[in-house]
């Protein structure tokens, strides 16, 4: 056993009895052993802090962008993205089915996951509710490129339908960093808003994500049905 091989040994065990108090340093590093079988990668760690400023930089980073950094390959760039979208399925996972949100707080908080940090296509995802308000499924509707993430009506109502929802919550990102909506926008949340009235759903809101920001087009009086 090698002189790395030791620390990488001791670097686990530590992580499993006091994971908790690990630094960003120590725990990108033990990440990176997964990627890179062999050699020193602290310092390797310490160089991505540095040169994209927090761990959660170096998580939201584009690939390219990481294998930039010297004794970044493509297989430990794909690990390092892999991680911000296990999480986001992880939380989504953990708060799903049978989660309320009979408010645009708890509406925000549970899509939020679904919208990763750093998303290069646009996505949008249909919530079907009960009565109460409680979730009965979350789906994705769509995915593309800039301004691509066409939702097909037909699609929609045959989710709505096939949960028996009373109610849904419609919701996209916006790869621009800007939230607000545009007039397609609009008028696919009137579109569908009238579809789904049509066969007793009720659409309730439509979200629009960007990475730091949530523009609910009910509470800005966008919402018109």
């Amino acid at each position: 056993m090698g002189l790395h091989d030791g620390h990488r040994k001791r670097l686990k065990a530590q992580f499993l009895t006091h994971g908790d108090g690990f630094h960003d340093h120590q725990l990108l590093e033990l990440l990176l052993c997964y990627a890179i079988p062999q050699g020193d990668v602290n310092a390797l760690a310490h160089r991505l802090l540095d040169r994209f400023g927090s761990l959660s930089g170096v998580l939201d980073a584009l690939p390219e962008t990481l294998t930039q950094v010297p004794g970044v390959g493509e297989h430990t760039a794909v690990l390092l993205k892999l991680i911000p979208a296990l999480s986001g399925r992880y939380h989504a996972d953990r708060s799903g089915v049978g989660t309320i949100l009979d408010s645009t707080h708890a509406a925000g908080q549970y899509l939020r996951p679904f919208f990763s940090q750093g998303a290069r296509n646009e996505m949008a995802y249909l919530v079907c509710l009960d009565g109460k308000y409680k979730v009965l499924g979350c789906h994705k509707l769509s995915e593309g490129s800039v301004n691509a993430a066409e939702i097909t009506p037909r699609k929609v109502v045959e989710l709505a339908l096939a949960h028996n929802a009373a109610a849904a919550i419609l919701a996209h990102n916006h790869l621009s960093g800007l939230a607000l909506p545009s007039n397609a926008d609009l008028m696919t949340t009137q579109r569908l808003c009238a579809i789904l009235q049509s066969v007793g759903v009720e659409l309730l809101d439509h979200l629009i994500f960007t990475d730091d920001d949530m523009v609910s087009l009910k509470d800005s009086g966008l919402f018109s049905c």
